[in-house]
């Protein structure tokens, strides 16, 4: 229920309070003309159809109200007429209606009760103090009426801008919602992929060593290196997390060729670790970005390369600049999930991610400009 339409100065509370005021007023008129009662009944009457139409018909609402205000101001002058009731009580909730044509129906209306009050004073004699005194207080009654207006405005306006705030906190919510989705998945993508890629590879070469040679030393021993992958794999997810929890990052080039030492152990094949430039401090989700593309990189390279040589170079010169490449190339390589999200990962630190077939290799390069 709106509680404003029911006890604001304009809500049907306070209207009702303000017509009871009026009637019981104009009950204790003694107007020396009979006629007078005429006009005071007719002011009355259409003072209360137009409090009753200001929501419902504003246009009807400001015409009746008009009517009341200049009629009843007309008969000002009549001694003990109380008709400056119906005056100000019209006049007030005129000033108070907001609608498209602004101030210029109180100031017409204001003009017009100010000539009604000369044309009143001048008839039945009254004196200039009358005169100013009730232009006091008709003036007092309309600066309340807009006041009171302006009040009502700015509710609207807080409660609508409220109303939109909450929308686009909402929509807020929904896009941070949807971006640690895609963090999220990034961050599932870049601890599974690369120890269950090379899990994969390592129970290939057992199944083939089984069904081709029967090798069931060897297989046995892949089978075990499978299993030391998958306890790796399990202890990489716990560090993952737990840099999620404490936003602790390693230093990029030792991460690296740590990286680069567990590819060599897990495919039997040599990693060739390069810096350029000197190491220097980086934020940490930079850091972070960039050891996602580089374990992409050599999970790919393990994948569709296995036993190939993997050049690493680190580049401090302009930004930082890590490159990754892989002799042998092959179609499928730049398929999957890997590729975007390591583009996804590095756009959101400023960086780019380029990748693609180099002569006889493969070429990973993935760069922050503004390191």
């Amino acid at each position: 229920m709106n509680t404003k339409a029911i006890f604001g100065e304009t809500g049907w509370l306070g209207r009702a309070m303000t017509s009871s005021v009026a009637i019981g007023v104009l009950a204790t008129s003694r107007p020396s003309e009979q006629w007078v009662w005429a006009v005071l009944g007719a002011g009355l009457l259409t003072f209360l159809a137009g409090t009753a139409l200001m929501t419902l018909r504003p246009t009807w609402a400001v015409g009746l109200l008009a009517y009341a205000a200049i009629s009843s101001a007309f008969v000002t002058g009549v001694p003990k007429s109380n008709a400056l009731v119906v005056v100000l009580i019209a006049i007030t909730d005129i000033a108070v209606m907001a609608h498209p044509w602004r101030n210029r129906p109180i100031i017409v209306v204001g003009v017009a009760c100010t000539f009604a009050y000369a044309l009143s004073g001048w008839h039945w004699d009254r004196p200039a103090s009358w005169f100013f005194t009730e232009l006091m207080w008709t003036g007092i009654l309309v600066a309340f009426g807009l006041n009171r207006r302006q009040y009502e405005v700015q509710a609207r306006q807080t409660a609508q801008l409220l109303e939109q705030t909450q929308l686009a906190q909402q929509e807020h919510a929904r896009a941070a919602a949807l971006d640690e989705r895609g963090r999220i998945a990034r961050e599932l993508h870049d601890v599974l992929a690369h120890s269950l890629g090379a899990l994969s590879v390592q129970l290939e070469v057992a199944e083939g060593l089984l069904a081709d040679r029967n090798d069931t030393a060897g297989a046995l021993d892949r089978v075990r290196r499978s299993r030391k992958l998958a306890v790796q794999g399990l202890v990489e997810a716990r560090s993952a997390v737990a840099a999620l929890r404490t936003d602790e990052v390693p230093a990029l080039p030792e991460a690296l060729a740590a990286m680069a030492e567990q590819h060599e152990k897990d495919h039997q094949t040599e990693v060739t670790m390069t810096n350029s430039g000197t190491p220097r401090p980086i934020a940490s989700g930079i850091t972070v970005a960039l050891l996602g593309a580089a374990r992409e990189a050599l999970t790919n390279a393990g994948k569709h390369a296995s036993g190939q040589a993997v050049e690493v170079r680190l580049d401090y010169r302009k930004g930082v600049r890590l490159m990754v490449r892989t002799p042998g190339t092959t179609d499928s390589i730049g398929q999957g999930f890997g590729l975007t999200g390591m583009r996804e990962r590095l756009a959101l630190v400023g960086g780019k991610l380029e990748a693609g077939p180099d002569g006889d290799g493969w070429l990973v390069v993935a760069e922050v400009a503004d390191a």
